[in-house]
């Protein structure tokens, strides 16, 4: 059985990062080592490949937007062994009839019996191709 105070500081700890990870890097040490992360472009295992996606994310947030938000609404425990994290990504691109934009999502997180993530996998409220027509369109 996960102790309360463990899963509560993941939840913390998702609260805090998450809001700026745009901005900043997150914290590691609530995730496993062989930490799993799936999205609708990637799928990946190891925490280092997930510290890449997390310094990707941010590269090309600088690089490409003049404005990019990770609007995070909350944080919950459904289960025993999992966290949903919903939130929102919106953003100006960094061309002259500045495209926006905008998709909603959640975040699925699986706990170990220690109480750290071994699984993230992200669903996006549109498919990728729809996401990127965004950039195409003015305004």
């Amino acid at each position: 059985m996960r102790e309360r105070s463990q899963v509560q500081q993941v939840i913390e700890t998702l609260n805090k990062d998450l809001p700026t990870l745009f901005e900043q890097d997150i914290s590691y040490d609530i995730y496993t080592p062989d930490i799993y992360f799936q999205d609708p472009v990637n799928k990946f295992k190891w925490k280092f490949n997930y510290r890449i996606i997390f310094w990707t994310l941010r590269f090309h947030a600088r690089l490409f937007f003049s404005e990019i938000y990770f609007d995070l609404h909350d944080v919950d425990r459904k289960t025993e062994d999992t966290i949903i994290a919903n939130w929102t990504v919106r953003g100006v691109l960094r061309v002259p009839w500045k495209a926006r934009i905008f998709f909603n999502g959640y975040s699925t997180y699986k706990l170990n019996e220690s109480g750290l993530i071994y699984e993230h996998i992200d669903t996006w409220d549109r498919e990728p191709g729809e996401i990127l027509r965004q950039f195409i369109r003015k305004g």
